[in-house]
């Protein structure tokens, strides 16, 4: 077991409610992990990282799998302009590699923000440290574990 799944995983044990973690295929896309899994891509919480410009830090939106982060709309929350986060920062702030960033289980503190179309359902699925590995839980549970606060990001279709 991997040390980023160990730690997602010691995480979720030391909760009071039971968390299921299945391992699938490779899912690159949240459309992947939706067939893999049997539920909505909606219900498929990405994980994107984005680096803060003018901070150099790496900012979380936990996106529910259909959306798209607009980019706009997260800068306004991070209050500084953001960029694409490259492996390494994403590996030194997190402790994930890309495709398997959690929302919990971070080995540094990180601005997270949540989607709220994720909150409409009673399970969601997200990484649990690796890109084989996921967890289902509660909107409302990763929400809290998170520390995540809830924001409108997604970009709107027109």
């Amino acid at each position: 077991m991997s040390k980023s799944l160990k730690r997602v995983s010691a995480l979720l044990d030391s909760l009071e409610t039971p968390v299921e973690i299945l391992e699938t295929a490779l899912a690159r896309t949240a459309q992947d992990a939706a067939t893999a899994i049997g539920c909505e891509v909606d219900q498929i919480a990405k994980s994107i990282v984005l680096r803060g410009e003018n901070s150099g830090e790496a900012l979380l939106f936990i996106t529910a799998g259909g959306q798209q982060v607009d980019l706009d709309a997260a800068a306004r929350l991070a209050k500084e302009p953001l960029g694409k986060a490259d492996a390494a920062l994403i590996r030194a702030q997190t402790g994930f590699a890309i495709g398997g960033v959690s929302p919990i289980g971070h080995v540094n503190k990180c601005r997270k923000w949540f989607d709220e179309n994720l909150l409409r359902f009673d399970k969601i699925w997200a990484a649990a440290g690796t890109p084989h590995h996921v967890f289902g839980m509660n909107p409302y549970q990763v929400l809290k574990i998170s520390g995540a606060q809830t924001a409108d990001f997604i970009s709107v279709s027109k």
